[in-house]
């Protein structure tokens, strides 16, 4: 077990992801998360945003041809280390788009992690599970009396709070983000921003966002991103005011996006 002398929950060393051999998407990336922090990884399209949020919890290995090399620490355990099934466990992520499974009740849909994980739970286990996880992301009141239908007559906020729901039933210590309100209105989008805020008394998060009011908002970390490089990582306040690198800058005053 290699632990990490900062006590970090979560730390990249040196972790490059090529998409083909003579290309790194992600290059040399180092940079530690504190726990209950928000972190925002931003930066233009096709930086290597979401390529190194899926590299946490080793997404890309469902892509032989992905290749992703350095160290990733979870609680100071090498994830290379583990059972993916565990990494992913550990590490839950949200995606761009609402994806609950359409053929799964509200219900099943939040205890997915279980059965494919193969975890048996008694029924009043499953049940505690379903109802702590939903009154978390404050959607029990709203489908208590509807559990057992499918989650397709949700809103677009509404499914997207179910699929943080089916990613924390798993008592994960990361929770990963990938832009989880552009495809949501202002009003919902505000909703999932307080949950955020909620959550990370109890969670790490790692958010992707293209909204830097957004990042500004909510987190207390960033990191900016550029052509797959990290240029600049540390507390967000200090980077939206006096951030110490040039493209940083550009990038926070509109230069280039």
């Amino acid at each position: 077990m290699e632990n990490s002398v900062n006590n970090y929950i979560l730390e990249l060393r040196d972790v490059s992801v090529a998409y083909s051999p003579e290309k790194l998407a992600v290059a040399h990336v180092n940079a530690g998360f504190d726990a209950n922090t928000v972190t925002a990884i931003m930066g233009p399209s096709g930086c290597g945003k979401s390529t190194l949020l899926r590299a946490i919890n080793r997404m890309h290995e469902l892509y032989p041809e992905i290749k992703t090399t350095g160290e990733i620490l979870l609680k100071g355990e090498n994830i290379f280390h583990m059972n993916p099934m565990k990494v992913r466990r550990l590490a839950g992520m949200v995606f761009q788009r609402p994806n609950p499974f359409p053929t799964m009740s509200i219900y099943d849909n939040v205890i997915a992690g279980y059965k494919l994980n193969g975890i048996k739970l008694s029924k009043p286990e499953r049940d505690e599970v379903v109802e702590k996880s939903l009154r978390s992301v404050a959607l029990w009141d709203e489908v208590k009396d509807s559990v057992n239908k499918k989650g397709t007559f949700l809103s677009g906020g509404q499914q997207q709070r179910l699929c943080i729901a089916r990613a924390i039933a798993l008592k994960p210590e990361v929770i990963l983000m990938d832009e989880p309100t552009s495809a949501l209105d202002p009003i919902s989008t505000n909703r999932i921003e307080e949950l955020i805020l909620e959550l990370k008394e109890h969670y790490t998060i790692i958010i992707v966002t293209h909204n830097m009011s957004q990042a500004a908002r909510i987190s207390d970390k960033s990191m900016f991103m550029y052509l797959g490089e990290l240029v600049e990582y540390g507390s967000t306040k200090q980077m939206f005011t006096k951030p110490k690198h040039k493209r940083t800058e550009d990038y926070l005053t509109g230069v280039f996006g």
